[in-house]
């Protein structure tokens, strides 16, 4: 397992991610297993958000590993909150954030968080309240540090100038078959859709200004629309690059998939949501591989993607 460092914080974390999105989908037994597996993997790095399955992923999880401020030491937690369910829209008003660290915290059965992010970023978004609540919760050593998900950079721009804390995270959807935060910079200048830049060089822009990013959904095309891997249909050529790199590797696909992300200089982090343990060791054989410059562009244009 590699492990990188946040920058502007005291974290070493794995660059693999355990996601907990789907965790309510095991028996306490069966997420005791996966968790096990992780830790065992080198994973250190788990992360949550208040809105998965409604706060029962942050409930299965400290109930499985029986969570204890021992256990708790060895683990980086992080969690998300500002999007509010049922209801159906994003609240970043001070009560709503504080309310919900505490919650967090107490399905976590935890003192603190390493780092809390808000996760999409909210039109109505008041920096200066943000940043009230921000500093009551580091105050009151509920959270350590800060980030984002889903923030484009004149939105991290925006909150940073009222926060007092640097904002060390962005998790951004991004894996083999969804590029935009590369396919703009590749094609610029050209008129073609590739050159469209539709996230406002958010890639550039986080390695500029030391911001970690993770990569949620590191198997998925489009908004949920489905897995690349073993999509014969829809991607025959890269699942054909992807069996040959596996081959000669010695790991599976999913490792391939994993190891084009964590290949770039910019440390990227990649969250692994399977709730299957077997999937998450072959992820975990991803960390360390380092794909060279030919591989990782044959993949980028496998997925259909253009290099001038």
């Amino acid at each position: 397992m590699k492990y990188i460092s946040i920058a502007n914080t005291e974290l070493k974390t794995s660059n693999i991610i355990m996601g907990n999105m789907r965790l309510p989908q095991l028996n306490l037994q069966e997420a005791e297993k996966l968790i096990r597996t992780a830790l065992e993997e080198g994973i250190n790095f788990f992360d949550h958000a208040d809105i998965y399955g409604r706060g029962q992923s942050e409930e299965v999880f400290s109930n499985a590993i029986q969570m204890t401020p021992n256990i708790r030491e060895n683990m980086i937690i992080q969690s998300k909150c500002g999007i509010r369910v049922p209801e159906g829209y994003f609240d970043f008003s001070k009560d709503h954030i504080l309310r919900s660290v505490d919650g967090i915290l107490d399905r976590l059965k935890t003192d603190y968080l390493d780092i809390l992010l808000l996760h999409r970023p909210d039109p109505l978004m008041e920096p200066e309240e943000v940043a009230e609540a921000f500093e009551q919760l580091h105050t009151a050593g509920k959270v350590k540090y800060f980030g984002v998900s889903n923030f484009n950079p004149a939105q991290i721009e925006l909150l940073q100038k009222s926060i007092p804390y640097k904002l060390v995270v962005n998790q951004l959807q991004f894996s083999i078959a969804h590029t935009p935060m590369i396919d703009s910079g590749i094609a610029l200048n050209m008129n073609v859709d590739q050159s469209i830049n539709r996230d406002s060089s958010i890639l550039e822009y986080c390695r500029l200004h030391d911001i970690t990013i993770q990569a949620w959904s590191p198997f998925q095309h489009g908004f949920f629309e489905g897995v690349f891997l073993g999509d014969l249909k829809r991607y025959p050529e890269l699942n054909k690059t992807l069996d040959t790199l596996a081959e000669k590797y010695g790991v599976s696909t999913t490792a391939i998939a994993v190891a084009w992300i964590t290949r770039h200089p910019a440390n990227i982090q990649v969250v692994l949501g399977t709730t299957n343990s077997e999937r998450l060791k072959e992820g975990c054989k991803g960390s360390e591989i380092k794909l060279t410059r030919e591989e990782w562009y044959q993949l980028y244009k496998a997925a259909g993607n253009m290099v001038p």
